[in-house]
């Protein structure tokens, strides 16, 4: 049996072997493309060569493209386990052209690779073509010798490709497998384009990019058309390997196994195997994912990932693997795909862990879910409904964590549906509230601008260049909007047409400075930037004047400045020694760069631990000393990712962005402000690192001037504890050695002295106990303050007594304290040291509990305590009696 790593690499060696250049798979996180959730075909990274924005050494190329479509326009998560043939992550086979051969070329290439290199009946191949594209009609004829008869013309929706509503575009061609009669629906117009049954299977299509399409719709031909393609390994293994189902290959057949072990129940390969095929095909889309970098999450592609994990998670629970489980899959994933994909291998334990984490975390959670659901779907079968209700969906996403999908299957397994709608609007009212509990201020103030600058520009900042420059002043506005003038002592924010001050953005905070002009001096100490681009210098009037339309020299701080530049840099050392001590999958998820410390959140599923603290710390002092270049410059937004600098998702980048360089370190996407060289930012001292969320953490830092001051403090307080320990700054540790010894002995002459004095106290309230029965009843005051003291005679008497019962309390001014002690074998016959102390703690005005055999109580009227224990005692005696006529005790 041929095997799915012999056919990926069959493919790659048969198109190298005819001009291509083999090409790695890119990461399933796509490199400059913010917008696209994940890769989802072959040719995501060669989207920029398509439309001419990168050149390659090469005008051929072959791949293996690991994929995954779950979230967004792309999503088969639905279909997952319920065909053959859909899955979340899966392998697309490519080859390429970039102008270089077109149409017949890449129909031969097709036909001579499925045919003789794979071997399959070519009587059972069907091409597809698009309805007007005669041209490939005839070449698979010439070419291949397919009969007209078995070649089928469908329509724009099956056979045309565009990348998007304007750009290149083509008609596609398809090559569709006849699985036999026996393997499809049975309807009498069951056929290639007709029927979407198990019988018809696509493995390989052939995208003929020849158009370009502009915003009018208007079509014209491409000056050197190129060649996009992609078949399914899965399908194209099932096809090799004889077996009815992609999950029966070999290259899911040991993680069906591996999870049929751990369930302690056989894998059925038809409906009642759909939990098996849903958790095989979700664990390779996790391992793939994690090993990529990407964290369970919230957001983006981290709540994609947890929407698939928790998913597989609740399919687990249905075949009977209790607990997490799901992590155990993660070696049989490796093991069947790790050649072909080493930084699985290399990831594995760190993929492991990361299902199992999240795994523990829903775990908690699913099982008190699960009841609700059930509870919500008999509510709405009791009432007649066969939907169960959006609102009822949002309650289990909102409070336990149950992505739609999860509560979509559970409602279909009792035969019922989701009203999807409402739940999408409760999930906007939900949005709607976070979102006006954040816009207010901002929309006030959007109002207020738009209202007097309207016609003006955005804001331009000149601050990359110099810290002081001669600037208009567009606007002025206090709390009650815009105003003509404002006199010393006023609150502003005042709109420049210009500006040095940095406006708050990335993390780092704004500038802070003056706006100058004779008799009027303006103390500016926040810089926002507004959505409109300009920007808002807030701050007092000090002396003087403001007015709209008089020019100002707007001058920053410097030393402030230069403080922030110092931690902005730092951070940028930090995030690279993050990705060279702990591994390449941490990703920025947050920071703040301020003038005396840095923070900056990131992705990792345990505690930093001390030694990978100190070795980041240590690398970090290592770039900083090494005095390296920081240089920064602009260019086009994918050049720059093409060329390694990091962007961050999420963000929004324009078609132009600034890159920031720190030596052969790294390079990054940032507006910020920086030093010119890493020397200049002193030093960098880690302060904490502390967990923010699931999979997050977050380091604290200084640099520079902050740890100057930090030692000053510190030195300060050395030298104030050897002042106050009568020794020298360097022998303070022996000092406290010697003192703390010396405590230690105190301590111990302390507790042996209570030990007698415990001892004593027993023995003289031993002395006026009195029989009753067989046992004696021990009550007193006591000398010995404090509940422990009280507990520590308790135990004494107990010990001393046989049998017996102690009723004690002790006081001060303030408070007072009681106790009762009984015996083991008194509490075997019924007397309680818990009732006893609840009738005391009534009258001291307190309350307490404990064990049948101790109990204690507190309260705040001491004057109270004779006559507690002359409650306690009448009841103590109640107890004994009835103690000593219980047939425990003959």
């Amino acid at each position: 049996m041929v095997t799915g790593n012999q056919i990926r690499e069959r493919f790659i060696e048969y198109f190298e072997a005819n001009g291509h250049s083999r090409v790695p798979s890119s990461s399933l996180v796509p490199a400059g493309d913010p917008t696209l959730l994940f890769t989802n075909a072959g040719m995501v990274q060669f989207k920029d060569v398509f439309l001419g924005r990168e050149a390659r050494p090469y005008r051929r190329a072959v791949t293996a493209q690991k994929c995954v479509r779950a979230g967004g326009k792309h999503n088969d998560l639905d279909q997952v386990g319920r065909t053959a043939r859909h899955h979340t992550f899966f392998e697309m086979l490519g080859n390429f052209s970039f102008g270089d051969y077109f149409k017949e070329d890449a129909i031969a290439f097709a036909w001579e690779f499925v045919t003789r290199q794979l071997g399959l009946d070519a009587r059972r191949i069907w091409p597809t073509v698009f309805r007007e594209d005669d041209e490939a009609f005839d070449l698979w004829r010439r070419i291949a010798g397919v009969p007209a008869e078995r070649i089928v013309r469908l329509g724009e929706k099956d056979n045309f490709w565009a990348m998007g509503e304007t750009g290149p575009c083509g008609p596609c061609s398809e090559l569709v497998f006849d699985r036999g009669r026996e393997t499809g629906c049975g309807r009498p117009d069951c056929g290639v384009g007709a029927c979407d049954c198990d019988r018809w299977l696509e493995i390989w299509n052939l995208v003929f990019m020849q158009f370009e399409r502009d915003a009018g719709g208007r079509v014209t031909p491409l000056p050197r058309p190129s060649i996009d393609t992609g078949m399914g390994l899965e399908r194209v293994a099932s096809v090799l390997q004889g077996v009815a189902s992609n999950y029966q290959t070999d290259l899911f057949s040991p993680i069906i196994d591996r999870l049929a072990a751990h369930a302690g129940r056989p894998y059925d390969s038809g409906p009642g195997g759909f939990p098996f095929r849903v958790i095989a095909d979700h664990v390779r889309a996790c391992t793939f994912l994690i090993g990529d970098g990407v964290i369970p999450g919230n957001e983006g592609r981290g709540y994609v990932l947890r929407r698939i994990l928790r998913r597989a998670s609740r399919f687990a629970r249905v075949i009977g693997a209790e607990g997490p489980s799901l992590h155990a899959l993660v070696p049989a994933v490796v093991e069947a795909m790790g050649r072909a994909y080493p930084e699985l291998a290399e990831r594995e334990e760190f993929i492991r862990r990361a299902i199992e984490q999240e795994e523990e975390r829903f775990c908690g959670t699913l099982a008190q879910g699960l009841r609700r659901a059930e509870e919500l779907v008999k509510a709405a079968v009791r009432a007649g409904r066969s939907e169960l209700a959006g609102d009822d969906a949002f309650i289990l996403h909102d409070t336990f964590g149950f992505p739609l999908d999860l509560t979509r299957d559970i409602a279909e397994e009792q035969g019922m549906t989701v009203d999807e709608t409402g739940f999408e609007a409760a999930m906007a009212r939900q949005r709607d509230r976070a979102r006006a509990a954040r816009a207010g201020d901002d929309e006030a103030t959007a109002v207020r601008l738009r209202a007097v600058l309207s016609d003006t520009p955005p804001t331009e900042f000149v601050g990359y260049a110099t810290g002081e420059d001669r600037a208009e002043v567009l606007a002025v506005l206090t709390g009650a909007g815009p105003t003509d003038e404002a006199d010393a002592g006023t609150r502003v924010e005042v709109v420049l047409d210009r500006t040095p001050f940095y406006a708050e953005a990335g993390g780092q905070v704004g500038d802070r400075g003056r706006l100058l002009r004779d008799g009027l001096e303006v103390a500016i100490t926040t810089v926002r930037r507004h959505a409109d681009g300009r920007v808002l210098h807030g701050g007092q009037v000090l002396h003087g004047r403001l007015r709209p339309g008089i020019e100002v020299r707007a001058v920053i701080e410097p030393i402030y400045r230069k403080d922030v530049a110092r931690n902005h840099t730092a951070t940028h050392l930090l995030h690279a020694a993050l990705r060279v001590v702990l591994g390449g999958q941490v990703a920025q998820a947050g920071s703040l760069v301020a003038a005396d410390h840095l923070r900056f959140d990131f992705t990792h599923l345990q505690p930093v631990t001390v030694e990978e603290l100190a070795r980041i710390e240590a690398l970090v002092n290592e770039w900083i000393f090494d005095d390296l270049p920081v240089e920064w410059h602009r260019t086009g937004y994918r050049q720059a990712v093409g060329e390694g600098a990091v962007a961050l998702f999420g963000e929004k980048y324009g078609e132009t962005v600034r890159v920031v360089k720190v030596g052969e370190v790294g390079a990054e996407l940032c507006g910020g402000t920086h030093v010119r060289r890493t020397g200049e930012v002193g030093l960098f001292k880690i302060l904490a690192e502390t967990g923010i969320g699931s999979g997050l953490r977050r380091i604290e830092a200084i640099t520079g001037r902050a740890i100057l001051e930090r030692l000053a403090r510190i030195e300060t307080r050395l030298a104030d504890a050897a002042a106050r320990l009568s020794a020298p700054p360097e022998d303070l540790l022996v000092r406290l050695d010697d003192l703390l010894e010396r405590l230690r002995a105190r301590e111990r002459q302390l507790a042996e002295s209570q030990g007698r004095l415990v001892v004593h106290e027993a023995d003289r309230l031993l002395e006026h106990a009195v029989w009753i029965g067989d046992s004696r009843l021990v009550t007193g005051l006591a000398t010995l303050e404090g509940a422990e003291a009280l507990r520590a005679i308790g135990d004494v008497l107990r010990e001393r007594v046989g049998s017996g019962v102690a009723l004690l309390a002790a006081r001060n001014e303030e408070r007072v304290q009681v106790m009762a002690a009984v015996t083991p074998d008194l509490v075997r016959r019924g007397v309680n040291a818990s009732r006893l102390v609840a009738c005391l703690a009534e009258e001291i005005g307190g309350g307490g509990g404990g064990r049948p055999d101790l109990a204690q109580a507190g309260g705040s009227r001491p004057d109270g305590a004779e006559r507690a224990l002359a409650i306690g005692t009448a009841e103590a005696r109640r107890m004994l009696e009835a103690a000593g006529e219980s047939p425990a005790s003959r």
